[in-house]
Order: C-alpha cells, then sequence, then structure tokens
C-alpha cells in the first residue's frame, strides 16, 4: 500500500489528476452499474413471485396427480397446468414425500415444505434446486379448492439469463464511461494546468536568465490567477530589491571613491617626499596627516553605516527588541552631542516615555539626528530638544532645508547642494528613518518657524514602563504599546 502511495507520488501533477478523475468516474459508474442490476434482480424476482401467487392449477389436474402418485405411475395422464410459462407442480405430503406432476420436473422438498403440509405454516417461498441441480423459486401452501399442499416452481434461468445480459451491457457501458472519463480527465488536466505550466515556465525562465521583468498573463480570478499574481508582485519585489541594491552599491563606490582618491593622493605624496629625501614641511605634513586622518574617519563612517543598512531588520536576525527608556536613551545622546559641538548651547526638556526597539538601533538613529542639529547650528547657537507624549522634537538655527530637497532628505547617499562640502554620508537619516519605522513610529524633518529645522520623531509606547524590566527582552513586535 506505501509502495503504491509513493509511486502515485511520483506521477506528475498532470497524470494524479487525470488518475483522480478517472477513479472516481470509475467508481461512481460501478456503483450505479450494480446498483440498477441489484434492482432490476428484485425486481424480475418479485414479478416471478406474484406469477407463482397468481398461478391457479385446477383440482382435476391435482387429483390426477395424486391418484397417479398412489397408483406408483410417475407419469399420469393429465393436462399439462395452463399457462405460458414454465412450472413445476408436485403435492408435499406431511411425512415430506412428494407427487410429481405430469410434465413437471422434481423438485428437492425443504422443512419448510413439509411444515406448510404439517400446517405449521401457511406458505413457504424460497430458492430451491431440482433433482439436477438447476436452480428455482418455489411457493408452497394448502390448495383451499382440493386441500393438497402444493409447490409451484419456475425456473431461475428466466430471470438469470435477462440478469446477465444486463450485465454484460452495464459492464460494456462502464468501459466506455472509465475510457472517457480517463480521456476527458487528461483533458481536463491539461487544460486546467496550463496556467500553472506557464507559471512553470516562467520560473524556469528566471532561474535561467535571472530575468526579473518577466510578467505572467493573469486570466480571471481564480487560484491560479492569484498565484500568478503573487508570483508577479514577487519578481517585480526582486526586481526592486535588485534596482535599490545596484544603486546601493553604485552609490557607495561613488562615495568610497572620493575620500580614497584623497586619501591616496596625500600617502602618495608622503611616500614620494620619503623615497626622493625631499622633506615637506612641517606645516604641511601636519595638515597632509590631518587630512589622512580626516579621510579614514569619513571611510571609517561610512562603512559602519553601509553595515547599518544592511543589517537584517529586526526580528530576522538582528538584536533582540526590548522595553527601553527613550528619555533616556536620548540623555545619553546628548551627552555624545555635547562633546561634538561644545560650541552649542543644548536646552532638554524631556518626559518619560518607554517604548519596544532594539536600544542600539534606537541611539543611533538619535545620534544621527543631534549630529546634524551640531553639524548645521552655527557656533553660539543653540539645539531644542524635547519628548512629550511620546514625540521627540529637535530644532536647530541653521539655514534650514529647502522645501524642494525635503521629499529627499530619507534617500540613501542624498546630500543637500549645500552641505556636499561638509563631513559625512549622506546615510544617517536614511538609518533613522529604517529605525523609526522598525519599531513602528513616524519620523518628519521640516522647516522651522524663525528659520532653521525640526525633526521630529513619534514612536508608539507608554509614560510609564510595563510589568517586564527595560531589560527583559518581549516577544512583541516592535512598535506595539507596552502594557
Amino acid at each position: 500500500m506505501k509502495g503504491a502511495v509513493r509511486r502515485f507520488r511520483g506521477l506528475p501533477l498532470r497524470s494524479r489528476l487525470a488518475l483522480l478523475v478517472t477513479v472516481a468516474v470509475a467508481l461512481a459508474v460501478a456503483a450505479v452499474a450494480v446498483s440498477c442490476w441489484v434492482l432490476t434482480r428484485a425486481q424480475l424476482r418479485d414479478q416471478m413471485d406474484d406469477s407463482l401467487r397468481s398461478l391457479n392449477v385446477g383440482r382435476g389436474y391435482l387429483d390426477l396427480t395424486a391418484a397417479a402418485c398412489n397408483d406408483g405411475s410417475t407419469t399420469p395422464n393429465a393436462e399439462t397446468p395452463p399457462g405460458t410459462t414454465t412450472v413445476f407442480v408436485q403435492i408435499i405430503r406431511p411425512d415430506g414425500s412428494r407427487c410429481v406432476g405430469r410434465d413437471s420436473t422434481p423438485v428437492v422438498v425443504q422443512n419448510s415444505d413439509v411444515e406448510v403440509a404439517q400446517h405449521l405454516r401457511t406458505q413457504t417461498l424460497h430458492d430451491a434446486r431440482t433433482d439436477r441441480g438447476a436452480s428455482v423459486r418455489v411457493l408452497t401452501q394448502v390448495d383451499t379448492d382440493s386441500g393438497y399442499t402444493v409447490s409451484l416452481a419456475r425456473p431461475l434461468s428466466e430471470i438469470d439469463e435477462p440478469l446477465n445480459k444486463l450485465a454484460l451491457l452495464l459492464t460494456a457501458v462502464a468501459g466506455i464511461g472509465v475510457i472517457g472519463a480517463g480521456a476527458a480527465g487528461l483533458w481536463v488536466a491539461r487544460t486546467g494546468l496550463r496556467p500553472v505550466d506557464r507559471l512553470t515556465e516562467a520560473v524556469e525562465h528566471v532561474a535561467r536568465t535571472e530575468d526579473l521583468n518577466l510578467r505572467i498573463p493573469v486570466d480571471g480570478d481564480d487560484e491560479i490567477a492569484r498565484l500568478s499574481e503573487s508570483f508577479n508582485s514577487m519578481t517585480a519585489s526582486l526586481a526592486s530589491s535588485r534596482d535599490l541594491q545596484q544603486q546601493l552599491i553604485a552609490d557607495a563606490g561613488h562615495e568610497l571613491r572620493t575620500p580614497l582618491t584623497s586619501l591616496r593622493t596625500n600617502i602618495e605624496l608622503l611616500a614620494r617626499s620619503e623615497d626622493t629625501g625631499r622633506a615637506i614641511p612641517p606645516d604641511d605634513r601636519r595638515a597632509l596627516l590631518a587630512s589622512v586622518k580626516a579621510q579614514m574617519t569619513e571611510l571609517a563612517s561610512l562603512i559602519g553605516d553601509l553595515q547599518e543598512l544592511s543589517r537584517p531588520d529586526a526580528g530576522q536576525g538582528g538584536a533582540k527588541v526590548q522595553v527601553v527608556a527613550l528619555h533616556d536613551i536620548v540623555e545619553t545622546a546628548l551627552e555624545r552631542a555635547r562633546l561634538r559641538g561644545p560650541e552649542l548651547t543644548f536646552t532638554a526638556d524631556l518626559a518619560p516615555w518607554y517604548v519596544r526597539a532594539e536600544p542600539a538601533a534606537l541611539e543611533r538613529a538619535v545620534v544621527n539626528i543631534l549630529d546634524n542639529a551640531v553639524k548645521f547650528g552655527p557656533p553660539g547657537s543653540a539645539v531644542e530638544v524635547a519628548l512629550k507624549g511620546g514625540e521627540l522634537t529637535v530644532r536647530d538655527h541653521g539655514p534650514g532645508i529647502p522645501a524642494e530637497e525635503l521629499p529627499h532628505v530619507f534617500d540613501r547617499f542624498w546630500r543637500s547642494p549645500t552641505a556636499r562640502s561638509l563631513p559625512g554620508s549622506g546615510l544617517g537619516l536614511s538609518i533613522v528613518a529604517r529605525t523609526v519605522r522598525q519599531s513602528g513610529g513616524e519620523v518628519a524633518l521640516a522647516s522651522a518657524e524663525g528659520g532653521g529645522t525640526v525633526a521630529s520623531v513619534r514612536l508608539p509606547g507608554a509614560a510609564t514602563p510595563p510589568p517586564e524590566t527595560p531589560e527583559t527582552p518581549l516577544e512583541a513586535p516592535a512598535g506595539t504599546s507596552p502594557g
């Protein structure tokens, strides 16, 4: 059985569908054929029983049969019972003996026949056999006119032959039906699986050529159409992801080219000075070394930003999501910002707020926002930081961002024309947007009244910590409110 199941599963889907349709139709046809044969047989037997009950042999015939039996004659001179059908007549005595009528075939006497002769029952209707073994249908009852116990029998061959012909006919019809069902099942399987064939060819084409621009025509709204739509959506997403990856590589290469070129030039100048023995003036040498150090710092920052962007999303290999105190993270980031911008004044108004997020990623996002304020804030200006009701705002008094550039501030490697001379990779705000979205929040940049820029980050959470400690990892998805 298990081997048959394994062989069935090893067949192609089209063959399995055709085979299942054929088997289902064959079972249905067989059930109908058997039911038809059984009902016809029951009907014919009922008709034979009715004919036996309605048959009237006649007292004269029975008297002659009994007399011949008493005289020892087996073939009494009597008229054949009226009727066009073959009927075997015999008289049953209480002792079990019988008197066979003229032109009748002897039928084996059964106990039920004797019980009728002994008046233990009124009649009996059963199958029996003749002395030669032929099957007959027997009705034994007491003849009210003569008082004899008469056994009437008819050959079952009268209904067996029509039933055999009917069985042959039904078998032929069933065979034709099964063959037709197999052909129809194969046609239905081919027609129904044609969209699957197209989908298979498309998948094989994509696997062979890596052509993600292929689309499958969608007809209707059935399961195959939904599968085709899902495949088209998947290939579109993969194509978009590949384009973004290629764009990221191209942008990263472009951003790396500038610091690498500058670094290479400075190192070549230092090496040429060593090779030729021509000393570089001390001030120029210090400037070259400072430039090398700055370029190396910029490279390290760019590589770190790229690693952050390539890190898997939360719950897919990244750090675990925890309940963290956003106000503490902002306070820590402010300490780092004060070290980077000692010429700026920082004001902070922080209300408690607890969120679900990755602590390190969230801290990096807040630091990036504050770094932008430090980078563009003029010396002596103030950076205003506030955290109220789950919304973090950071306002600087720098030159601000033109309205036409605001839609691009969160794009990777995008830098405002006025900021391209400043250090940075153009990935800081992209990291901020990704981290905030992963935590279920929203981030936006806008021009502030009176000049400058205001960055706002809204994260779902609560003003009081949940029963779990902030260090306890929770299995709830990022972005849901604690408690």
